[in-house]
């Protein structure tokens, strides 16, 4: 049987994502087409993979199952709020507390350090249990700037069946890739042919 996830080449990022991560991180689950599903937080390796890529996390990390699913519980709330935003509904509660929740994981402040040989100084102290944290807090912080920033007027879902991410749009398009653009094409032609007259 063959790889869902060989069947299409990766998309690239989503017109957004390289100034917002929230974008990339809320884009890290794919439907494709066929009903195949593509979940770049699928497993803790690729979990550690996704932050590693995007500055969150060094490559030794050691990501485990726990926080692959804290990540993957900030996405789907994430995702929940984008879709309050583009539809012009209500949020859901739990979403804004996941968020807000995930905001405050991080210390805001750098502490006072002491080193034998170099005496004094501030740093934020990272060890390896606060980088899921400061990963939770930079994507919830980067999603709420999105959110209320300049961009969320912009901010809308993929235009092309089945494909669920999230893109800003410019001008008129509102596909993610130019592979979805192709697939809403299509449809579009496939459906203006099939309600001619004396179509099948």
């Amino acid at each position: 049987m063959s790889d869902p996830l060989m069947a299409e080449p990766a998309l690239p990022p989503a017109p957004g994502a390289e100034d917002h991560v929230a974008i990339d991180f809320v884009n890290s689950a794919v439907a494709l087409p066929g009903g195949h599903f593509s979940d770049l937080l699928g497993t803790p390796g690729a979990t550690n993979r996704w932050l590693t890529e995007h500055g969150l996390a060094p490559a030794d990390a050691g990501v485990r199952e726990m926080c692959a699913t804290q990540l993957r519980s900030l996405r789907e709330h994430l995702r929940s709020l984008f879709a309050s935003r583009v539809d012009g509904l209500p949020p859901l509660p739990s979403a804004l507390s996941a968020v807000n929740d995930a905001l405050s994981r991080a210390p805001s402040a750098a502490l006072l350090q002491w080193d034998e040989k170099h005496g004094p100084y501030r740093a934020a102290p990272c060890p390896t249990n606060e980088i899921l944290d400061r990963a939770l807090a930079t994507l919830a912080a980067n999603a709420a700037d999105l959110l209320t920033g300049p961009d969320a007027d912009r901010l809308t879902a993929c235009g092309s069946s089945p494909c669920n991410r999230y893109l800003l749009r410019h001008g008129r398009r509102h596909w993610c890739s130019v592979r979805c653009g192709d697939r809403a094409r299509a449809a579009r032609a496939y459906a203006r042919r099939s309600g001619e007259p004396g179509s099948a």
